[in-house]
């Protein structure tokens, strides 16, 4: 009898030693939170009642990663993506900026220009929504400009003439007209056309819900379908749309979330250095 209890408490605490332990994690509104796993089959994520793929990671044999896009409307709380596993959402620092707009047909569409706004705002979240299996990017990610200066960052609120409408959802770079405009990283060009907020647009599409996209532009050099290589030309900055003065519009969707871009590239990045 006693060694049948002695049998029962080690299948005890065999079992308790097996259970995985509960893990709690930081991340901020509008980043990206890159979590980790060494198991060949790590437990399904969920964020928001999006479910989150599990991918091999882009150097490490054996490794897998999972790219969490937390959006820029989460409010500071505790999310669970998993049983075992927390993610506590923080508050990041963005700015509020003003900008003049002296088009007024481009701040106050008419019910027809607002059609197409609609319409074209529809066609970007239904290419957002995919992701191809395929992973294009196996290198780090590039700055779609060669000379870096921030206009203006992610995330800021943006007061068209006085009212608050919108914030950022991507990064301003100073481009003056006609500056070459380059692809950040191999993909699949699946959007290259004129739209009326965003102007000549270009959206790349990276492979496994990861896309980056390039607005305003004055001349587009891509079409939908071609595959770009990291560094290829992809179109000449311009002024084109809902804008005050000629620059590049560059922003980061991940699983259909709008992320900083220069966070996304700063984590990822770090991928290839591990």
């Amino acid at each position: 009898m006693k060694k049948l209890s002695w049998i029962v408490l080690f299948a005890f605490v065999c079992l308790v030693a097996k259970e995985p332990a509960s893990s709690t994690y930081t991340a901020y509104n509008g980043k990206l939170f890159i979590a980790h796993s060494s198991k060949p089959n790590p437990a399904p994520l969920e964020l928001d009642g999006r479910k989150i793929a599990w991918l091999n990671h882009p150097k490490l044999l054996g490794q897998k990663i999972a790219l969490v896009p937390v959006s820029y409307h989460t409010k500071p709380s505790a999310l669970k993506l998993s049983k075992d596993t927390t993610l506590v959402i923080k508050q990041a620092q963005y700015k509020k900026e003003s900008i003049v707009v002296t088009d007024r047909s481009k701040l106050y569409p008419n019910k027809q220009v607002q059609k197409r706004i609609d319409k074209e705002r529809d066609e970007a979240r239904a290419i957002y929504q995919k992701a191809s299996e395929k992973r294009y990017w196996r290198q780090p990610f590039a700055h779609p400009v060669k000379r870096v200066f921030i206009t203006s960052p992610f995330g800021t609120a943006r007061v068209f003439n006085g009212a608050v409408q919108s914030y950022h959802g991507g990064v301003d770079f100073r481009a003056p007209q006609g500056t070459p405009i380059y692809a950040t990283n191999d993909g699949v060009v699946v959007l290259a056309k004129d739209r009326f907020l965003s102007g000549k647009s270009v959206i790349i599409d990276h492979g496994q819900g990861v896309y980056t996209t390039y607005f305003h532009n004055s001349k587009l050099l891509v079409r939908a379908g071609k595959f770009v290589r990291k560094g290829e030309k992809i179109a000449l900055s311009g002024a084109t749309g809902r804008v005050s003065g000629a620059h590049l519009h560059f922003g980061v969707v991940c699983s259909g979330i709008q992320v900083d871009p220069l966070d996304f590239i700063k984590q990822i990045n770090a991928l290839f250095a591990s």
